[in-house]
Formats: C-alpha cells, structure tokens, sequence
C-alpha cells in the first residue's frame, strides 16, 4: 500500500546505464522530485547526473580514466549505489522509499498489465532476454540491484508490450501454422509504456480526441509506430523483437527473412554476426557510416548521410499509412520521443506526402516545434509531445500496489 508522502523509485536500465526518477506519491498522482542518470556504466569515464523538479542541477559527477580503481560504478549495481549514496545524502527530510517501478522490455505472452516480482517472475522474464537482447538483460540487471538495495521493498515489473497485448489476432499473428502462435512466435510491439502515456494525455487535453484514431510516431535511437483508437493500441509497426517495422538508430528495422538465409547459407555467417549487423551495425549508423544522431547527419553534407535520413523519413511515411489503414481513418498523427519532439525536418520529411491522408503541417509552426504543427483547421490533427514512461510507470505501482 503507498501513503501520501512515500517515494516511489523508477528505474530504467539500460546497456552502459540507469535512469531514475523519485516521485513522491500524492492525492493528485505521482509527483516528481528529483531525477538523473549514470551513464557510462563499465566505460572509462562514468557521469553521473541528478536534477529536481525544476530541472536544476544538483549534482555532477564525472569519474577519471581508471574505471572502478578509481571508484567509478563498473557494473548496474554499483551505478544504483551511486544514485542511492545521492538520494541518502539528500537534507531531511526525505521521504522513504516505498516501492520500486522498473521499465523492462519484453513481458512475452503471459505478462499483460504491471506485476509484482518475485523469483518466478525474474526467471520467466530471464527466458525472455532472446527475445529482447539489448535491454532485458540490463532491465533485470536494475531488478537484482535494486532488491538488493532495498530488500524488502516492493519491485514492480512494468512492461513495454503490455500495452499492445489487446490487438486484433490478425495484427499479432504471422503467416506461419498455427502452433508457432502457440508457442509464442507472434507479433509484440514494443515502447507500449510511451503509447500510453501519450494516449492517456492526448484523452486529459481533449477527450474527444482520446476516442478518435491516432498515429503515435515514437522516433529515437528505438522508433516505432502505434495505431490507437480510443485509446487502446490496435497495431504496431514493431514485432516478435524491437528489430521489426522502422530503421532505427544501430537497427535495420523491416527486411525480407530471405537475405538473412542467403547471408547463412551463401556466404556462411553464424547468428553472432547477424546479430551484430541488425542490431548494432544497420539503421542511420550503417546506412551513413557516420552517426545514429540525426542532428549529425543533417549537419554533415555527405550523400550517405541524406540517403539514411531520407530511407528513415520513406519508411515512417509509408507505415503511417499502413497504421491508418488498421485504423480505419485517421484524427491525429502524433510525434513524440527524441527525433519525434526535437527534429523539425524530419517530421516535415515524413509529412510531406500525406496530404492524402489530410496532413498538411504548417511550417512555421513545426519549425517553432509548437504543441500543434498542422494548419488550422486541417483535417488530421498533427502534434508534437513529450512523452514520458517513468510517470506511466510511477502511476502504475501505485495502481497495482493501492493508495491509502
């Protein structure tokens, strides 16, 4: 049970590092005090950085060259102990903390809405980590670190595929015997904790619209595409793995299985090196050979570089399309995430030929990245926001665990 006043930790580990937020849980909802993150965890020189609710900073810190003989945090749980030593340091007084919230990737068929975690859950989600190689294996990294730190304390699981877990079974399934399905062998999606987040706020600032058809673009280093209607996902762009849909920052995004058989049996590559390619050497990195950083690319001049940013903006462009062909229509089309909030010229890109959809983006506007970028009056809506899963997830703990 949360009380008015604890605090409620969110974390969200990542490869080489931890995010976090403390909320303290009140009448009206979560409310963030203070955030930050350590980066770098494992790499020569770690940073770490915390800010409060005003985005002031109030602590940075980074590690000289040594690595942990010089004490910087070499692993996930050295990293948290940093966050923790900051958080304890904090004047009094502080408020304790009472729950854990966790980001983690993949929840797999079975795991449908937040859970509360215990050794069978971890271990079933440790079965996951195939299916999620870049980001299960450091979520439950953050989970053994922050039970370890607070033993006791409630770990609540929260779950990027939960969200889409109501779609149509023609939108999960592949063109594959049925056994496959059984099995498990479908279609996920992925960044369902930013889906409804954005669904939720779009229903709060409008709630006519909250029942209509959207097209959420969540487009960063991972990008994607959600179709929702009144409010609940009903396709997605990614699939059984975040390798699915979109090119992405390191990966490929869509390709034909075709050239995976013909790199394994014509020219002789073994699943380490696949996995290299579509996870780590593919996307805006392979196809420029420069950069995942859209600013860098745009900066550039070099023809690589436009020819990745212009196959990024083909490929959002035509599975926007294809969202609003499960939709039925469309109201509004939604940019959020990194490049989706901060990257003018490639929201133009997109929506420069989607006027037959009834976009038509108002070019001052998207260049001011103002809350509304289409024309007044154009018949589908298209808006700029900023999303935000450590909130979807401090509202799911108290949901799951009860507020007195």
């Amino acid at each position: 049970m949360i009380r008015a006043g604890d605090a409620i930790l969110v974390l969200n580990a990542g490869s080489s590092s931890i995010k976090f937020e403390l909320f303290e849980a009140t009448a009206a909802g979560p409310a963030s005090r203070f955030t930050g993150q350590v980066e770098g965890i494992g790499a020569a020189m770690p940073h770490f950085v915390a800010r409060g609710a005003d985005d002031a900073v109030l602590a940075d810190r980074s590690w000289p060259a040594g690595g942990a003989a010089a004490g910087a945090p070499a692993d996930h749980a050295a990293a948290l102990g940093v966050i923790i030593a900051w958080l304890d340091g904090l004047p009094a007084p502080r408020p304790a903390v009472a729950a854990v919230g966790h980001r983690v990737v993949h929840g797999g068929p079975d795991f449908a809405a937040p859970v509360l975690l215990d050794a069978a859950v971890i271990a079933r989600l440790r079965a996951l980590v195939p299916l999620a190689p870049l980001h299960q294996p450091h979520n439950l990294a953050g989970i053994e670190a922050a039970a370890a730190h607070f033993p006791g304390v409630p770990q609540i699981a929260c779950f990027d595929t939960a969200f889409h877990r109501g779609h149509p079974w023609e939108a999960d399934t592949f063109g594959l015997p049925p056994e496959f399905h059984a099995r498990g062998i479908r279609r996920y999606g992925f960044h369902g904790l930013s889906y409804e987040y954005i669904a939720r706020r779009i229903a709060r600032e409008d709630p006519a619209l909250g029942q209509g058809r959207l097209v959420v673009a969540h487009l960063g280093n991972g990008a994607s595409l959600c179709a929702i209607r009144a409010g609940r996902s009903v396709d997605s762009t990614m699939g059984f793995t975040a390798l699915d849909g979109l090119p992405m920052g390191t990966r490929c995004g869509q390709i034909d299985p075709g050239v995976l058989l013909h790199l394994i049996e014509a020219e002789g590559w073994d699943t380490a090196r696949l996995r290299r390619l579509l996870y780590h050497e593919s996307g805006l990195k392979g196809m420029s050979g420069l950069s995942q950083d859209v600013r860098v690319l745009e900066a550039s001049g070099r023809p690589e570089a436009a020819r990745a940013l212009s196959y990024f903006c083909w490929r959002a462009r035509r599975e926007i399309g294809a969202m609003a062909a499960a939709l039925g229509g469309l109201d509004a089309l939604v940019f959020t995430a990194g490049i989706g909030e901060h990257a003018a010229g490639v929201r133009a890109r997109i929506c420069e030929r989607l006027d037959f959809l009834g976009v038509t983006l108002d070019p001052a506007r998207n260049a001011a990245h103002a809350p509304e970028i289409s024309v007044p009056g154009a018949r589908v809506r298209v808006l700029v926001r900023a999303t935000d899963e450590e909130r979807m997830i401090a509202e799911h703990v108290i949901a799951l665990l009860g507020m007195a």
